[in-house]
């Protein structure tokens, strides 16, 4: 059963969220909040740009078009959840985690090729999300925000299947696994140099 749910829930990820981060989170929901509905607004923008630049995709069209929805959804849930508690959406906050991404991915390769690399991008943060909402669900004692953090949680694990699935269809599947496992291990490389803070979903 841990096999099974390492791979709905934390998907593989070569290095876990350092068990910190959830502490400090909890004593800086605002600010978690604040960051976390950007994070679902750039998600759905990503999914659009995706449907804007390869529109003869049908696939991805098909498969993208609700999850723009959904992402949307869940950009208008936290902002009620800050509401609910009195705080303002406040302004976008720098993302050092994806910035550190953006540099790891391959700018050249053909058009499939620069493709797969941004859906492998989605599929890497969508699976570090799902990670931290666990957390976020098992550990925060606000019980309203612990169900809203397990809906989440389960819903960007589904995310995660979509953007990986998606990539199997336009590059080798061979290809597609030994590129994934190059960017988990890029990936684990960056959390290990950023800052554990609470005030970030990531």
């Amino acid at each position: 059963m841990a096999a099974v749910a390492k791979d709905k829930f934390t998907l593989g990820l070569e290095l876990p969220t350092d068990p910190r981060w959830v502490n400090i989170a909890e004593k800086n929901i605002e600010d978690i909040l604040v960051d976390h509905a950007y994070c679902e607004q750039k998600a759905a923008s990503s999914c659009i740009s995706l449907i804007i630049q390869y529109p003869e995709k049908e696939k991805l069209v098909d498969m993208l078009t609700p999850v723009v929805a959904e992402e949307w959804g869940h950009f208008e849930r936290v902002v009620e959840e800050l509401r609910k508690r009195g705080y303002a959406l406040g302004k976008q906050r720098k993302d050092a985690y994806v910035e550190a991404l953006n540099k790891v991915i391959k700018k050249g390769g053909s058009r499939e090729q620069q493709l797969v690399e941004k859906l492998l991008m989605n599929a890497l943060i969508e699976a570090r999300s799902a990670e931290r909402f666990k957390l976020l669900w098992k550990n925060i004692p606000d019980q309203s925000l612990s169900v809203f953090y397990y809906e989440l949680m389960v819903s960007e694990a589904g995310h995660y299947k979509n953007f990986l699935s998606l990539a199997k269809e336009y590059m080798p599947e061979a290809y597609v696994e030994a590129r994934w496992r190059e960017l988990l291990e890029a990936e684990a490389a960056i959390m290990r140099t950023l800052d554990v803070r609470g005030d970030r979903m990531h």
